[in-house]
């Protein structure tokens, strides 16, 4: 390839254009270029940072903000899809590792990470994202000491939400068997995952909405590092467990773990076997302290009755005796007998002179008036009645000999006078078929006028003894 030179009008100096053969491309092709040598080249990679200029999904669902550190600043995209699936969420100045293809953005000439997976850059941030968390629930009163309930003292039904594999169901029973064994429910979900913290408020409202309820929830999951515990920091679980209808006790990890949804419920347990101690009373203690309550009762009720015979009978000493107390009464009741015979015979003159008085006044014309009177009516009412019986009598009898009639006319016994024959068997039930009699069978056939017994020589002939 041989120099080209040119000659500049304004310095007049010669200019050597180098390679004045080079190829000419597109914009779009230098964009697509460099779009395919950063994919080459990079490809998926893990990146640290800050997140920055963080404003949630846009109207597409979407995310858009970028990753810094101190020195520098790379955009970052989230596709509708993938934060769905995001287990952290986003919020402005959290530490990251977001996990990603490196790509560019021909129409702003920038080059970008397309985010897949997303997570806080250690348990500090882990941290800092609790703390915040925990603040924002508290100031909503999910954590109010004054909404908690107490747990029920000995509940009939316990509802379980923890692993059906893992060794913190076999505690729980174990431990509930041997303090006082209840009818236990579980609901099985994940402990640790993606989709931890769904199951795991699903189970709680699951529970709330059963017919028949537990009386008590417990939440249970074997201790853990903060990672394999998140599931439980999750606001899902945080606000079910604050919204739950029934008591709920946390036994999520160890003594020392503690997680968010430890603030929500109602009672916190160290382990899942505290929890089960806490569910319920220890049998055996409640026995002794029954008989305990019982022995104390009726050594109670002992002295108590005891005291009131000694009252009684210091009170019956004060009393007077019956025969003091009927004493008054009975001398009384003498001198009142003494003069009521005395009485009696004067009362007896008085009315006999009183009597005396109107003797001769007195008529019986007026009453034997009224007698007359009284009997000339109770003639008459009586021959009414006589009359009106007769009638009756009369109609009645009427009635009834129509009724015997027909019934006389509806009875068999006029079936018989016809011609006909009534059979029965030896235990006076009609025979209403010829294949019904054995052979040898005892018989009564009923005529008209009397009976008749008969025996079955053979079905096959017909014939009668």
């Amino acid at each position: 390839m041989s120099n080209i030179w040119d000659h500049d009008p304004e310095t007049g100096e010669i200019i050597e254009e180098a390679k004045a053969n080079l190829g000419e491309y597109s914009v779009s092709e230098i964009a697509s270029a460099l779009k395919r040598t950063l994919e080459d080249r990079f490809g998926h990679v893990r990146v640290r940072g800050e997140i920055s200029g963080f404003k949630g999904p846009s109207a597409s669902g979407h995310c858009y903000f970028c990753i810094k550190d101190e020195a520098a600043r790379l955009d970052a995209v989230i596709w509708r899809g993938s934060f769905g699936r995001l287990r952290t969420k986003l919020q402005e100045g959290l530490e990251v590792i977001a996990t990603g293809k490196i790509t560019s953005y021909p129409m702003k000439s920038n080059y970008q990470i397309i985010v897949e997976n997303i997570e806080p850059a250690g348990a500090g941030a882990l941290m800092a994202l609790l703390e915040e968390r925990k603040r924002r629930l508290a100031a909503e009163g999910l954590f109010d000491p004054a909404r908690k309930r107490p747990i029920p003292y000995l509940p009939k039904l316990i509802g379980v939400v923890t692993s059906p594999t893992g060794a913190v169901i076999r505690d729980i029973l174990h431990r509930l068997n041997d303090r006082f064994p209840r009818h236990v429910m579980v609901w099985p979900v994940r402990v640790q995952g993606d989709t931890c913290a769904a199951e795991v408020a699903a189970a709680i409202a699951g529970f709330n909405a059963m017919a028949r309820k537990p009386d008590v929830i417990i939440v249970a999951r074997g201790g853990g590092s903060l990672e394999d515990l998140w599931g439980f920091n999750e606001e899902a679980v945080v606000r079910a467990a604050a919204a739950s209808a029934i008591p709920v006790i946390s036994a999520v990890g160890h003594e020392t773990d503690t997680t968010l949804i430890d603030h929500a419920a109602d009672l916190r347990a160290p382990t899942p076997t505290a929890a089960a101690e806490m569910a319920v009373p220890v049998r055996a203690d409640l026995m002794a302290d029954l008989a305990r309550l019982d022995a104390r009762a009726q050594g109670g009720l002992r002295r108590c009755m005891d005291d009131r015979h000694t009252r009684v009978k210091s009170a019956s000493r004060a009393l007077p005796r019956p025969d003091e107390l009927l004493a008054l009464v009975r001398q009384r009741f003498d001198s009142a007998s003494g003069r009521l015979v005395q009485a009696l015979k004067a009362n007896t003159r008085d009315h006999g002179a009183r009597l005396n008085r109107v003797a001769p006044r007195l008529s019986l014309a007026p009453l034997r008036a009224v007698i007359a009177n009284e009997r000339r009516s109770l003639d008459l009412s009586g021959r009414r009645a006589a009359q009106a019986l007769t009638r009756l009598v009369a109609f009645s009898r009427q009635r009834f000999d129509g009724v015997a009639k027909l019934a006389d006319s509806l009875s068999y016994k006029s079936v018989l006078r016809r011609g006909f024959a009534l059979v029965r068997n030896e235990s006076g039930q009609p025979v209403h078929a010829a294949a019904s009699v054995k052979p040898w069978q005892p018989l009564r056939l009923e005529f008209a006028d009397g009976e008749v017994q008969v025996r079955e020589d053979s079905p096959k002939q017909g014939r009668l003894l």
